[in-house]
């Protein structure tokens, strides 16, 4: 147990320093007394900056997807759906320092093979993820049928196409625009009202 627990603020405490000062200038040493363990503790848990930078964003990725899904099993596909949309933007402060984490992603992964790897495997993961729900609500007629592969793929593209603008703080784009933007082409694919679900 309190090997999970030591783990878990390891990656916590990674999570906010890439964020705070970048991936490149992030040493073991600094994430260590964020985390409060001693740099032999970290190196225990991730032996190389790489592998804490892709458990760290693994983590990141898993945390935000458990708050979503925190009740899928009752909820209407159409409202986890919209809580999804949501989440792919930088909509509060937790979401604000994931996105952080996909932009270290991206410059590294334009340097490293590996990283690329890595960055490829965690889209097609977020792609199963909206994917998946776009199906339960096909399957229990909430939606009418569609590309589902294609639907989502627009999803990721819009988000992060207008993540960017947000994070950018480019006065001509909302988080209202982006989100209505977002939802008006999953409405109109799964033949939804234009309003997103409020819950």
């Amino acid at each position: 147990m309190r090997t999970a627990e030591t783990r878990e603020r390891i990656l916590t405490a990674a999570c906010e320093a890439i964020a705070e000062i970048g991936f490149e200038k992030i040493r073991m040493r600094m994430v260590a007394e964020k985390a409060g363990v001693s740099t032999a503790l970290l190196h225990y848990h991730f032996d190389t900056r790489e592998k804490l930078f892709t458990e760290a964003m693994t983590h990141s990725f898993a945390n935000t997807a458990n708050d979503v899904e925190r009740d899928a099993e009752t909820a209407p596909a159409a409202v986890i759906l919209a809580r999804i949309v949501r989440s792919l933007l930088p909509t509060d402060p937790e979401l604000h320092q994931d996105w952080r984490l996909w932009q270290e992603l991206w410059v590294r992964a334009l340097r490293d093979e590996a990283t690329r790897t890595y960055a490829v495997d965690l889209y097609a993961q977020l792609h199963t993820w909206v994917a998946d729900v776009v199906r339960r609500g096909i399957a229990s007629a909430e939606f009418t049928p569609t590309d589902v592969d294609d639907l989502c793929t627009l999803v990721l593209s819009l988000s992060d196409g207008y993540g960017i603008r947000l994070m950018l703080r480019d006065p001509t784009v909302t988080l209202d625009s982006a989100l209505a933007s977002i939802w008006r082409q999953v409405s109109a694919a799964l033949s939804l009202p234009e309003g997103m679900p409020v819950e």
